[in-house]
């Protein structure tokens, strides 16, 4: 088998586009001014700026008003999370969320814990799905935040946001998505289903790292992040990121213009990739339509997912074991074990997740690594 190159890591991180370097660019070198600036070069900034808000805002259907950019998904969800110390005078309250989170949301419950909150982690189903009925029976009389991501970064199962967001707006109840995994893949509009605080970041969507924005409806209260001279409305001060600005706001026209039409293609490249998979004896994770297109989330059990993966680093291929950010760690992922699979299991998972820059080939190629590595596995058991 001929090497070849096959980066299959897309939920860990992607490259920045051509179109997006280009609308960049220009922030880096000529276009350098301090968007507070009063002269010319500040303000053609803050045009970039607030350009940018305004893309974000058409794509998810909210006011530019209510986009507020940050560094990323983490600190994104952090913003919206300990937004619920602001909504309730004692600084107390119950917060709804589940146990198949990202750290970014889960690190910051246990800090509202740790704070006097009282948090509820719902535990999904097999497919790693939560449903309404299961927030509706957590919420008390005390709750004023739930905090479910729009798709698992994992398994890429799909919660019922809209269900969700509707029942929560009935009781007054914030609802909070992490949205990192879902910019591009699926349609979102905060309006109709009723989110109040939403999550996005750069670097999933051909942006560079380091950027993000947290969406927040008027009316929410939030405390500052950091303190200075008042940028973003206060909320996060120090002088705006123009260029990532710039090119996180051409990042999600993106992929908001072309969502449907990249997610028909990969979704193609995925289930020829879970088929070929499962014929070598792998079991999928995950809700198998309500998955996002590209993630592959395959369990091979008896095996270890770091040997597999160091193995097909050495034939050009790019994949995880789970989470980017814990993938290396040897800790079990805390998803496939809230959703019922063993240690044996969970250590025996890949996550291979594509995009509309994968071919039919590297879906071959991939299938056939996999099963020579596998029967090598299998043959070195038996000296």
């Amino acid at each position: 088998m001929k090497k070849r190159f096959v980066y299959a890591d897309n939920a860990a991180s992607t490259p920045v586009s051509e179109r997006v370097l280009k609308v960049m660019l220009p922030y880096l070198t000529e276009q350098f001014g301090n968007p507070s600036a009063v002269y010319g070069k500040g303000r053609e900034s803050r045009r970039a700026v607030e350009e940018a808000r305004k893309k974000i805002a058409s794509c998810l259907n909210c006011h530019p008003s209510e986009i507020y950019f940050t560094s990323g998904g983490t600190e994104s969800d952090n913003i919206a999370l300990f937004s619920a110390l602001k909504q309730r005078s004692d600084g107390r309250g119950h917060v709804i969320t589940t146990a198949v989170e990202h750290k970014a949301v889960l690190e910051a419950c246990k800090e509202l814990q740790g704070r006097g909150f009282e948090v509820t982690y719902l535990t999904p189903d097999n497919n790693g799905r939560i449903n309404a009925e299961q927030v509706r029976d957590a919420i008390k009389s005390d709750t004023v935040m739930v905090s479910i991501m729009t798709a698992n970064n994992e398994t890429g199962t799909i919660m019922p946001v809209g269900d969700i967001g509707r029942l929560c707006r009935e009781h007054g109840i914030i609802f909070h998505t992490d949205a990192v995994q879902a910019i591009g893949k699926l349609d979102i509009d905060v309006k109709e289903q009723c989110i109040d605080m939403l999550s996005l970041s750069g670097h999933k969507i051909n942006a560079p790292k380091g950027t993000g924005a947290v969406y927040i409806r008027t009316g929410i209260k939030c405390a500052p992040v950091i303190y200075g001279g008042g940028q973003e409305k206060g909320l996060r001060s120090g002088t705006e990121n123009v260029p990532g600005i710039a090119a996180l706001g051409e990042a999600v026209s993106a992929v908001c213009e072309e969502w449907e039409k990249r997610s028909e293609y990969v979704k193609m490249l995925s289930e020829k990739l879970a088929a070929g998979l499962e014929a070598l004896g792998g079991k999928l994770n995950g809700d198998r339509e309500k998955r996002l297109c590209g993630t592959v989330s395959m369990t091979f059990d008896g095996f270890e997912s770091e040997t597999i993966l160091l193995m097909l680093d050495m034939r050009g291929i790019c994949a995880s074991g789970g989470s980017a950010c814990s993938s290396g760690s040897g800790v079990i992922s805390h998803v496939l074990k809230a959703m019922g699979l063993t240690d044996s299991e969970a250590k025996g998972t890949l996550r291979f997740t594509l995009s509309e820059e994968n071919t039919l080939e590297d879906v071959d190629y991939i299938t056939e690594a996999m099963g020579d590595i596998l029967a090598r596995l299998i043959k070195l058991r038996e000296i």
